[in-house]
């Protein structure tokens, strides 16, 4: 028979082994704390497997499961002493869920389950604190309610805030047994009025409907936008964790918190979280009370008043540093760790390896692996490469003058500014309209997950460095500011106030998460400082990679931002970008209005030195390194005017009839462009215009050897060929032009003519035009259109739905879709190699700066990808890994 069930704590242990695979990140670490010696409260989980099960029939568990459950709660039951609906001394549990992958907040949780009218007469006579037991009976029948019920929740918080209210009262600690005694009537009134049936006191109905509501959460909106956001696979499944309960929140001597064994912000060597008295876990993180720091340092750092763990419980937090280094010792890396005190005894809840930024992780990693505690080759493969984008961009400047609306919580470093907005579906709204926003909220929940993705920043009014709101955001890599306690928000007139400062809807705010500090208007930027932990990682990395990387650049700007990054050349150029330039427009359209080719020269020749200063400049910043540029690639008319008065105004500038114009434009159009009259086929239909592009490549680039000493290394790109003789047919036109450059010149320097693949023509033809070609550059976002029939400009209305479906893992014009155009790639590499064996392969679209695309760049032995400018570092990390793994 399959195990489904598997049991942790009070010695025993089932066999999982830590398998996160099996038991879930979270059930794994709690069997792994507990086979440590930690004080873990005993429990079991129920595997991943079973969620998969669970949903494949409808809903239904498999038989055999009832006998394991009922076997995991008397295991608790035996540990424990207590019994599970016993009115006399009732054992609790919590249901939580636990995925693979860390979804923090994503998925649903009951706690404080099997209480019911009975056994809260046991639990406040056995506790000795009546209010304590009705406070843990009224948070489990709103967090039932709300979770597995699905009643509303502001029902239940507005019936807790009129009732503290007509007793006066401002904090839920201030309420008494009987407070809470009489709310708990109101919300089995409540559960009646909504849910049309008493609200369950059978414990065993209590439990499964909390197992089946944890395992439903999988598939909840704000849990499926989560794991898009982060690539996780949605047939992965959570596990599900039933375990005793603990209880903070029995008085003065009880406590609970979230806690990091180093600073998830800044990777300090320090121990970093906070804590609430008298609480439970959710109180934490929801944000609804401001908790206590956890060291004496940083509450004195922070100028807080009340007593930090260290020095209100010492001999607890004694114990849980000794905690902290065991377990950062037994795991090698960084934990996020939560725990509660009851009475003065200490219980771990969870450890798993925290969320980090990408600067904390560049330090935890260098750090670790100057400590021993890790190789170098580890560290590499510690730190997401995708995170290190947090670092890539500007910050704020520190000269530039800030008008400081407040300050709150650095919850999330980095600095952002945008439009301020309410609401996640605004943010998004407003995104995906091109505008930048900042969403503020009094707190964030779950369901905010895409407008905090959305946002580039966000700002709450709630919470602390733990809540929902930082972590997501520094898992996001979002600038984040929390706990701004002196925010009067009102989303309902879409506006926030600040003593006497009023900002609405739709104006721009700055804030700055390493600060704490929220600025009106828009405040200036500077470039980021690549050194230090930065600068040793990348080290390592190099000393690691086979792939080289380069960068899709045309500008000198991109070309010196990539250099910095540690660019290794040009992987593609794109020339059309230059002929948009107001300066030379005119000439361009001069060249495509004209009827023969003596016309197109004598524009061509108006085109050739601003071509040839465009090559001169790159070169200059690229000297000595290869650099591939691509002829000319749109369909022409592109470049041509549309508009009524556009079409009237280049009329004139080019002496043409606004009529004749007008038919010429329309002769030009094309119904699908991007199959159309375009890349190569320009060079073959009119050779003039590529002879211009490589006469000025060829005189910039002899012209800058001459300059410098060194020659830069020009890789002249062919795009669209899907035959031999168009290659053959434009090497030739590229060849003419050096041989009678260089004989003006005086001098030679090496060159290669090669292709762009991008057509499943060519990749099956490729050892054809391997003969001709001496490189090839893949164009993934082009080849993945034209192998798959889809338009990227088009494909986001459909996309989405097809990743949700698992027809794709991933958006394909993200990462490469390994299965089509990836075996496309590869047959093309085997084929061009097979007569050509020196051919130089690499890539040239968005995917070379994807982690996963780069890993099959590796597998495949291709020879470079190329990334835009700020995704060099990213790509070079993700290089090294891709090695270290191949090994």
């Amino acid at each position: 028979m399959t195990q489904y069930v598997y049991r942790f704590g009070g010695g025993v242990s089932d066999g999982g082994n830590g398998d996160k695979n099996l038991l879930g990140g979270k059930g794994a670490n709690l069997d792994g704390m507990a086979s440590i010696g930690l004080p873990v409260p005993p429990g079991f989980t129920i595997s991943t497997p079973v969620c998969a099960l669970y949903y494949e029939n409808g809903g239904a568990f498999p038989d055999s499961l009832t006998a394991e459950v009922a076997n995991g709660i008397a295991h608790i039951e035996g540990i424990t002493g207590k019994r599970f609906g016993d009115p006399a001394d009732p054992l609790l549990v919590s249901v939580r869920s636990g995925a693979r992958a860390s979804m923090p907040g994503m998925m649903d949780t009951v706690l404080n389950l099997g209480l019911n009218d009975a056994t809260v007469a046991g639990l406040a006579e056995i506790s000795g604190d009546p209010r304590f037991a009705w406070d843990s009976y009224r948070r489990f029948i709103q967090m039932y309610s709300d979770v597995v019920l699905e009643l509303d929740h502001d029902r239940f918080e507005e019936a807790l805030e009129i009732a503290k209210e007509d007793r006066g009262h401002v904090l839920d600690t201030d309420m008494t047994a009987a407070d809470w005694q009489a709310l708990v009537s109101e919300y089995k009134a409540i559960v009646q009025e909504l849910w049309g049936k008493p609200f369950p006191q059978d414990v065993h109905d209590q439990l499964w409907g909390a197992i089946g509501a944890v395992f439903g959460s999988w598939q909840s909106e704000r849990a499926k936008v989560y794991r898009r956001l982060n690539d996780i696979p949605g047939d992965w499944g959570t596990a599900v964790n039933v375990q005793a309960m603990v209880f903070g929140n029995m008085g003065d001597t009880s406590a609970t918190g979230v806690a990091f064994t180093r600073d998830p912000a800044t990777g300090e060597a320090a121990y970093y979280g906070e804590f609430l008295i008298n609480a439970q876990g959710e109180d934490v993180v929801a944000g609804i009370r401001t908790p206590q720091y956890l060291t004496k340092a940083a509450r004195e750092r922070a100028g807080a008043k009340p007593l930090s763990m260290e020095e209100a419980m010492p001999e607890v937090y004694a114990e849980l540093a000794r905690v902290f280094d065991l377990l950062e010792r037994h795991y090698r890396d960084m934990q996020d760790i939560e725990f509660t005190v009851e009475r003065g005894h200490l219980w771990m809840l969870q450890t798993r390896s925290g969320k980090r930024t990408a600067k904390a992780a560049l330090k935890i990693a260098v750090d670790m692996a100057d400590e021993g505690l890790i190789t170098r080759e580890e560290a590499i493969l510690r730190v997401e490469p995708a995170a290190l984008d947090q670092l890539l961009h500007p910050t704020l400047d520190p000269d530039a003058p800030r008008d400081v609306l407040t300050k709150g919580l650095p919850a999330s470093p980095g600095a952002a500014s945008g439009k301020v907005v309410f609401d996640a579906d605004t943010a998004e709204k407003w995104k995906a309209a091109e505008q930048k926003v900042i969403l503020v909220r009094v707190e964030t929940s779950p369901e905010d997950i895409h407008g905090m993705h959305a946002a580039e920043g966000i700002l709450t009014a709630r919470g602390g460095m733990t809540s929902h709101a930082a972590v997501v955001a520094r898992g996001m890599g979002r600038p984040c500011v929390s706990g701004a306690g002196t925010l009067a928000i009102n989303a309902h007139l879409k506006l926030f106030r600040v003593g006497n400062r009023e900002v609405r809807e739709g104006e721009v705010i700055t804030i700055d998460g390493t600060t704490g500090e929220v600025m009106f208007g828009a405040v200036p930027t500077v470039q980021p400082e690549l050194s230090g932990d930065f600068g040793t990682l990348m080290e390592w990395a190099d000393t690691g990679r086979r792939l080289k990387v380069r960068t899709n650049a045309e500008t000198p700007q991109d070309c010196r931002t990539a250099r910095d990054f540690g660019a290794e050349g040009i992987g593609l150029c794109r020339t059309e970008h230059m002929f948009f330039d107001a300066a030379r427009i005119t000439a361009v359209r001069q060249m495509i209005l004209a009827e023969d080719e003596k016309g197109r020269r004598a524009a061509l020749a108006k085109l050739l030195p601003e071509q040839r200063s465009d090559f001169t400049q790159i070169f200059e910043v690229m000297v000595g390194l290869p650099c591939t540029i691509r002829l000319l690639d749109p369909p022409l008319h592109e470049f041509l005017p549309h508009a009524e008065e556009e079409v009237a105004e280049v009329a004139a500038a080019v002496g043409l009839d606004v009529e004749k114009l007008k038919r010429r434009i329309a002769e030009l159009h094309e119904f699908n462009p991007m199959l159309g009259h375009r890349g190569c086929r320009l060079g073959v239909t009119y050779p003039e215009i590529y002879e211009m592009q490589a006469r000025a490549i060829f005189e910039a680039a002899c012209d800058v050897a001459e300059k410098s000493g060194e020659a830069p290394i020009p890789e002249v790109m062919i795009p669209l060929v899907a035959t031999r003789r168009e290659l053959e047919l434009m090497k030739a036109v590229v060849d003419k032009a050096a041989q009678a450059v260089f004989a003006e010149k005086g001098r030679t320097i090496d060159y290669l003519v090669g292709t762009m693949i991008e057509l499943p023509r060519a990749a099956l033809r490729a050892a054809e035009i391997a003969e001709v070609g001496e490189f090839f550059s893949f164009g993934t976002n082009d080849l993945t259109q034209t192998t798959l029939g889809v338009s990227r400009d088009d494909a986001g209305r459909f996309l989405t739905t097809y990743v949700e479906k698992g027809i794709y893992a991933r958006d394909p014009f993200v990462s490469i879709d390994v299965e089509g155009v990836g075996e496309l790639i590869s047959i093309a590499a085997e084929r061009g190699r097979s007569t050509r064996p020196d051919i130089k392969l690499g890539i040239c679209g968005e995917h070379g700066g994807d982690p996963a695309s780069i890993h099959f760049c590796e597998q495949v032995g291709l020879d470079y990808v190329s990334a835009s400018p700020y995704r060099v570092p990213i790509a070079r990390l993700a290089a090294a890994q891709a090695a270290l793994k191949r090994e």
